[in-house]
Formats: C-alpha cells, sequence, structure tokens
C-alpha cells in the first residue's frame, strides 16, 4: 500500500473516505516503533467505530449497540493506556495534550451512550437519543484526525532532528583551515 493519500481529482485534496481506508494508511504510513503501535490502536479505534457505525446506521440503538459500544470503549481504554505510556518525546508535543483530551471527550460520549436515562445520576446528562448519530462520526473522526497530526509532528520532529544530526561533507578547503587552526592552537 502507499502510504501517501490519494488525492482527490475535484478538490486536489487528500481524501480517506472510511474508518477502514484510515486504518490501511496508518498501518503503511509509519516507520518508528512507537509511531507503528500508535497507528496500530487507531487502526484498531478506526475498526471499533466502523462497526458501532455500520449497527447505528441500520436504525439501532445505543441499546442495541451496546456491545459494540462496549467493545469501543475498552479499545478506547487500551489505547489512552498506550498514549501514555509513549516516550517523552511524544509528551513534549502540543499535539500530545490535544489528542488525550479528543480521547477523553469521545470517552465520555460513548458514555452518555451507553448511560441508562433512567438512572438518577443520568439526570444532568443527554439522553442517548439526543446524541446523532453525526455528532458521534464527527467526534471519532475529529479524535483520529488528532492523533494523525500527533504522529504527523513528531515524524516531523524526528526526521527534523535526524537531518540536523548527520555530520555535513567536509569539502577540502573546510578541512585545510581546520587542519591549519589545529596547528596553530598546539604552538
Amino acid at each position: 500500500m502507499n502510504p501517501r493519500l490519494v488525492i482527490d481529482p475535484e478538490t486536489q485534496l487528500p481524501s480517506i473516505q472510511s474508518f477502514d481506508e484510515l486504518s490501511q494508511f496508518l498501518r503503511s504510513a509509519m516507520a518508528d516503533e512507537e509511531s507503528l503501535q500508535l497507528a496500530e490502536g487507531m487502526g484498531v479505534l478506526s475498526v471499533s467505530i466502523e462497526a458501532v457505525l455500520t449497527r447505528l446506521k441500520l436504525a439501532a440503538g445505543p441499546v442495541e449497540a451496546a456491545p459494540l459500544l462496549m467493545d469501543l470503549m475498552t479499545n478506547l481504554r487500551e489505547h489512552r493506556a498506550l498514549v501514555i505510556g509513549l516516550s517523552p518525546a511524544w509528551r513534549g508535543l502540543y499535539e500530545y495534550a490535544a489528542y488525550l483530551a479528543a480521547l477523553n471527550n469521545f470517552r465520555v460520549l460513548i458514555g452518555q451512550w451507553l448511560l441508562p436515562p433512567a438512572q438518577p445520576e443520568a439526570a444532568q446528562v443527554l439522553p442517548p437519543q439526543d446524541i446523532p448519530l453525526e455528532d458521534f462520526e464527527l467526534v471519532a473522526w475529529r479524535t483520529l484526525g488528532e492523533g494523525m497530526l500527533l504522529i504527523d509532528m513528531y515524524e516531523q520532529l524526528s526526521n527534523h532532528a535526524l537531518a540536523e544530526s548527520v555530520p555535513a561533507a567536509l569539502d577540502a578547503t573546510r578541512l585545510k583551515r581546520a587542519r591549519s587552526w589545529w596547528v596553530r592552537l598546539r604552538r
């Protein structure tokens, strides 16, 4: 699979049309081990999200989709634990905190869908039927988009640091000046 996104001929923008396409792209685009683990975790999330959306689009409510929502919640918790365990190089990025916040917001939304409205604690929470499917899908895409941005920024930072650490080629004049300086210094 090509690690680059397909460009839409009409908009000239990269295009991913499903969570499955996103999962495939993430698996193919990573080189660093932690990036690969993070991308695989996002792939698992995207597959779970796609399963929930498929079920909900069949006019099933949160009650019918509850087992899939619980699986998604479990995958989300495992992925969040993976994100928290990333090396300090990740945690220094602004996008790291934004991604954690997006994961937490998504978890809250799933919890709202799973929470039965008859419970007294649910009085101040939106009933599941008041959270439109479009909002659920939008939050899912936003969450995965934050994760992709985090991976992209980390990869850019890694590539930049790698490029800076490569020694510059010494041409003959620079080498001659360095030797001359060293000879003068030793006298």
